[in-house]
């Protein structure tokens, strides 16, 4: 029996497998462009020359480049009997929204998707390492959110 923990945010994810006393993690990083959007008025003169913005553009790209950070995760995780996913943002919630719809074998293993903030890989060890641990002692399978 295999558990996994992910803690994700845009950046990078640590994938923590743990099986009985041993932890294996695995760091994949995301690829996804950090933009700012410049636009607005070229001039300071009312009624001057205005850069249109295409935000569409900049949203499509990074969507698309989501779907490539979650695919390079998924084969890592597949395996797993249980998953806990955190993170600080709204990464994780993305991508167990992207399992449930896509990958709904993998999905169904995820046990909950928790806020936690930046931390090291031992903190990040620590944290699933005790979720698990508690979850074995009172074990439930709804999600948590």
């Amino acid at each position: 029996m295999k558990n996994t923990g992910i803690w994700m945010d845009k950046e990078k994810a640590y994938i923590i497998d743990i099986k009985e006393n041993n932890e294996d993690i695995t760091t994949i990083f995301s690829e996804i462009e950090d933009y700012r959007i410049h636009g607005g008025s070229g001039t300071r003169f009312k009624g001057g020359p205005q850069d249109v913005v295409q935000d569409s553009k900049y949203l499509e790209r990074e969507k698309h480049q989501f779907k490539k950070y979650f695919k390079k995760i998924i084969p890592l995780i597949e395996n797993a009997s249980g998953i806990v996913i955190y993170g600080p943002a709204e990464t994780g919630e993305k991508f167990n929204k992207e399992l449930e719809e896509n990958y709904k074998q993998v999905g169904a293993k995820v046990k909950a998707v928790l806020k936690a903030d930046s931390m090291t890989e031992n903190q990040t060890k620590a944290l699933i390492r005790d979720y698990f641990k508690k979850s074995k002692s009172n074990y439930n399978s709804i999600k948590e959110f």
